[in-house]
């Protein structure tokens, strides 16, 4: 294992680009392999069983191309197959740290925001009850915003009706903290600050990336200055994950390389 081998991350599809995004501003040395897993995507409605098969697949793949730690940047597969995931490089997912920062916010009242499987896992309350069990926490499915983003509907009047409706039972909770938790949702950033006006929007990429950089360093697996390489796999794509891709990267023109993963 190098230094300057890439960091792989990969998550059902586009979402998982928001992490990428935080990792390259805070680790600017760091090289990145994404794999987004667009053919199977939706993660968040799959049995835990289909997931971890998923997510042991997609791990194989990034070893099999030399990275040299691993970031589940998918919610689900963090919370339904991480904790059982036998990798020979450092590998972290994205509960833990999206829950340590809304612990660090909240007023003692949290929604969670995300997957269906992800809410029946009860991951997020968990990691939240370990941290703070005073805190007060709400879940609520939201199994449409997956699709409407990947449609490329993230800032549109019939997601805002959506996300309404989803948001209505935590808003008469009286959260005061609200984790997106799925690396998708951050593209709905708008039309969740306008659905909950005062309510603090947690996303967890940014939380990631610190988590990564101190475990490479302690690992010492951290990149030496220089130029670093990205790349983009995915199992289908299409013009929409182009263009949001882009949009998230800061990157009109990107090449992707189109993958099977088996």
């Amino acid at each position: 294992m190098t230094r300057s081998a890439p960091i792989g991350v990969f998550d059902s599809g586009v979402g998982g680009l928001t992490v990428v995004a935080a990792l390259r501003r805070r680790l600017p040395a760091e090289s990145i392999l994404y794999l987004g897993d667009t053919a199977r995507l939706p993660y968040g409605s799959k049995s835990r069983d289909t997931v971890a098969g998923y997510t042991r697949k997609n791990v194989r793949f990034l070893l099999d191309r030399g990275v040299k730690a691993v970031v589940i940047a998918c919610n689900t597969a963090s919370a339904l197959a991480l904790d059982d995931l036998k990798a020979s490089v450092p590998t972290w997912g994205v509960i833990e740290p999206g829950a340590r920062r809304a612990a660090a916010v909240s007023r003692g009242r949290v929604g969670v925001i995300a997957t269906e499987s992800t809410v029946r896992s009860g991951a997020y309350p968990r990691a939240l009850g370990r941290l703070r069990p005073e805190l007060a926490v709400l879940s609520q499915a939201c199994p449409l915003f997956v699709p409407l983003v990947e449609e490329g509907w993230h800032d549109d009047p019939v997601t805002a009706e959506v996300a309404e409706r989803y948001l209505a039972p935590l808003l008469a909770a009286g959260i005061d903290t609200l984790v997106l938790g799925c690396t998708h949702y951050p593209l709905l950033r708008p039309v969740l600050e306008r659905a909950a006006p005062g309510v603090a929007l947690v996303d967890s990429a940014e939380t990631v990336a610190e988590t990564v950089a101190a475990g490479l360093a302690e690992a010492g697996l951290a990149a030496a200055p220089g130029t670093p390489s990205h790349h983009l796999s995915v199992t289908d794509a299409s013009p929409t994950f182009e263009r949001i891709a882009g949009l998230i990267l800061g990157e009109p023109h990107l090449a992707l390389e189109w993958v099977e993963v088996v």
